[in-house]
């Protein structure tokens, strides 16, 4: 079957240039910050609104139809008993990690200190994380912050990067930290080695984890008891 012709776009910066054509499809206000939500995992309509904070729901649909326009998101039904809809990237929206770890590296030194208006979430130290921790190839590292949890999943054998909220069933460690050491580790600030050693991130194998709750078992029985 023929591919359908696309619709128009409302608008594009009308220039055979490379980088004229990508803004076209990702330049617009809140696109490039869905992709990061998208990056993690698909995402119900919901979920997404509830991690862009200032976004109305009618740009975050109109973005979303954007996006499916030019075939960076599906969006599709969960199987039974679920029923919901969730959105996720296509491999050309996948593709897009290399430009949000760009961003992201170009402003981890503007950060600073967060503002009163500011809104946090932990996987969004995720994208910055991808460069202080990549000494670790083919690794999955479970991340604590004050704010929650998420996990990345360092590329390695074939293997791309990428990052998930919430735990990973499958980690290799454990690193746990706060925001501003993830701040100071993804501007280049502090390497991991150096927070570890100044007592202000705690990594520890999955194996050490399970040693650690074994020995410790015993004494939790000992005090409830």
């Amino acid at each position: 079957m023929p591919r359908q012709p696309s619709r128009p776009r409302r608008r594009s910066y009308d220039q055979y240039c490379a980088a004229a054509r990508a803004l076209d499809a990702v330049g617009d206000r809140w696109t490039l910050l869905i992709v990061r939500e998208l990056l993690a995992g698909p995402r119900r309509y919901t979920d997404l609104h509830a991690d862009l904070p200032g976004v109305s729901t009618d740009m975050l649909a109109g973005r979303l139809k954007d996006m499916e326009r030019d075939e960076l998101v599906t969006r599709r039904r969960l199987a039974p008993p679920v029923s919901a809809y969730v959105y996720e990237l296509t491999e050309r929206g996948r593709a897009l990690l290399p430009v949000l770890r760009a961003l992201a590296e170009f402003g981890a030194p503007e950060l600073g200190e967060p503002r009163p208006t500011d809104a946090v979430r932990a996987h969004w130290f995720a994208i910055p994380l991808l460069r202080a921790l990549e000494a670790g190839a083919g690794r999955v590292v479970q991340v604590t912050l004050d704010e929650g949890e998420f996990h990345v999943r360092l590329g390695g054998g074939g293997v791309a990067p990428g990052y998930g909220d919430g735990p990973a069933a499958d980690a290799d460690a454990h690193l746990r930290t706060d925001a501003a050491t993830a701040r100071a580790l993804a501007s280049g600030e502090l390497t991991l080695e150096e927070a570890v050693a100044a007592g202000r991130a705690e990594l520890m194998e999955v194996e050490e984890l399970a040693e650690l709750a074994e020995r410790t078992a015993p004494e939790a029985t000992l005090q409830v008891t």
